[in-house]
């Protein structure tokens, strides 16, 4: 006769035995395996059995087996594949620094804090970083100035695209911190907000790729930042001509000359605090109308160009409206508040202030630019208007990339953290221009397509994703591929 017998080892395992006696005694002794699982014990017995009949036909049908399917593990690979093929692209592979392309991917796809950055990092597939070794790169990006290497990378990336002007804006940054020290301090902050901050600069070109980013102390005036970021740039790379475009926080006659004296061309927005004396002249005896330009001429191929616009004076007009009704109800004694745009406050009376009312009115809708370009007015106007994409790159680095650097408070730290932004913002501009997406809709739409591995009946089994034919175009238009 032959039975199936299972036998304890001195390794603990059990082995799957088939047993053959004649009289009692053994005469054969068949080891199929040894299981170290109660899996691995089941196919033993299974396979022991189906030797044990061999080619005799069972009176009773075979029980399938079981399928057992296990996850053991399931990340976000088609997302950091994409992020990190555009890294490479971008030359910043050049590095030769794995953990700053990890943080630097991470901080697109889930902003957090630096030892949160750990889970972000393993959902993506990325395992073998510790919280040390997060430091000792943030470290490694200071002392090795990756700052002024990024930058030259994203340099000959717009060159090769055809740099036209560049465009150049300030934001601030707050902490939440109750002390000040020699860099994180209190001044005009863009959210109102009386915490220490700092005033960073970014520069980008016409398409809103970004250049150079810069940092200041947080008390430092708008206007003071952008000389040493235009100086600094065009010695970096040698150019003769730039062209700037600012907007009007940048407008002071020192900057200008100075702007001029170091050989660049501006345009910058223009404050009006008066009505300027040739609109002044032309509304005696005409109204403007839609897109009407007004020129004056301030030498030194210098001019303004002031430009009307329906739309803007209709927004204009409806603000004054709601101005003149604020300083009505503080003046009839409905409302407490003290102060008003057109209101005269004096000792014992408070009343409009017409003159007031009446040059805002003049103004309505009228937008100064000021340069000292030939080119023509609406080109000049036209190129002023690309300042949005600035704009645009600085609210993705503050909402999409959560650059308030809130867990940092040594400066070499806050600008290694600047430098993780800058290239990830970087990136993000070219998933933006090549797939017309957000990059909060990119990561929506990719992060929910996994791959890992399962286990099947014991076996160990690689999962590939299965990819969307929406997904598929994006990653060709990307050049990516999968």
């Amino acid at each position: 006769m032959a039975y199936i017998r299972k036998v304890r080892t001195a390794s603990g395992a059990t082995a799957v035995q088939i047993v053959h006696k004649i009289h009692g005694r053994i005469v054969k002794l068949e080891h199929i395996g040894s299981a170290h699982t109660d899996i691995d014990l089941q196919t033993l017995i299974a396979l022991a059995k189906q030797r044990l009949l061999g080619q005799q036909q069972s009176l009773f049908p075979k029980a399938p087996a079981p399928l057992q399917v296990y996850l053991r593990q399931s990340v976000s690979q088609v997302l950091f594949t994409c992020f990190s093929e555009l890294y490479r692209q971008l030359g910043f592979d050049k590095l030769q620094d794995t953990a700053f392309e990890s943080l630097c991917i991470a901080r697109i796809v889930e902003p957090t804090s630096k030892l949160d950055t750990l889970r972000v990092l393993v959902e993506l597939g990325i395992t073998g970083f510790s919280n040390t070794s997060i430091h000792r790169c943030l470290r490694q990006i200071i002392t090795k100035n990756y700052r002024k290497k990024i930058a030259g990378f994203c340099f000959a990336r717009a060159k090769s695209q055809g740099i036209t002007l560049v465009l150049y804006d300030v934001t601030t940054l707050y902490f939440e911190a109750q002390q000040e020290d020699d860099y994180r301090k209190p001044g005009m902050s863009k959210e109102r907000r009386l915490e220490p901050q700092i005033v960073v600069g970014l520069l980008v070109d016409q398409h809103g790729f970004p250049l150079e980013i810069h940092s200041f102390e947080g008390n430092t005036a708008e206007t003071t930042t952008i000389l040493p970021v235009i100086e600094q740039f065009k010695a970096e790379y040698n150019l003769k001509d730039v062209t700037v475009v600012a907007d009007a926080g940048m407008l002071s006659a020192k900057n200008l000359q100075a702007l001029a004296e170091a050989g660049c061309r501006y345009i910058v927005g223009s404050r009006l605090t008066k009505i300027p004396y040739d609109i002044a002249e032309y509304q005696k005896t005409k109204e403007l109308t839609n897109g009407q330009i007004v020129t004056t001429k301030l030498g030194n191929e210098q001019r303004v160009i002031y430009q009307y616009r329906a739309k803007r004076a209709a927004l204009d007009l409806r603000n004054i409206a709601k101005q003149i009704e604020k300083a009505k109800k503080i003046i009839n004694g409905t409302t407490v508040t003290k102060k008003a745009k057109f209101l005269t406050l004096k000792t014992k009376e408070k009343k409009l202030n017409q003159a007031l009312i009446d040059k805002a009115r003049a103004l309505a809708g009228i937008k100064g630019y000021v340069t000292n370009l030939s080119q023509p007015d609406e080109q000049i106007i036209t190129c002023y208007h690309q300042l949005w994409r600035v704009e645009q790159s600085f609210r993705m680095s503050k909402s999409d990339l959560k650059a308030r650097p809130i867990f940092h408070h040594k400066r070499d730290a806050i600008e290694a953290h600047l430098t993780v932004v800058f290239a990830s913002l970087a990136i993000s501009k070219v998933v933006e221009e090549r797939t017309n997406l957000s990059i909060k809709k990119f990561v929506k739409l990719l992060r929910p397509i996994r791959s890992g591995t399962v286990i099947i009946n014991g076996v160990v089994y690689p999962a590939e994703p299965e990819i969307p034919e929406n997904v598929t175009i994006i990653l060709k238009q990307l050049r990516v591929g999968h």
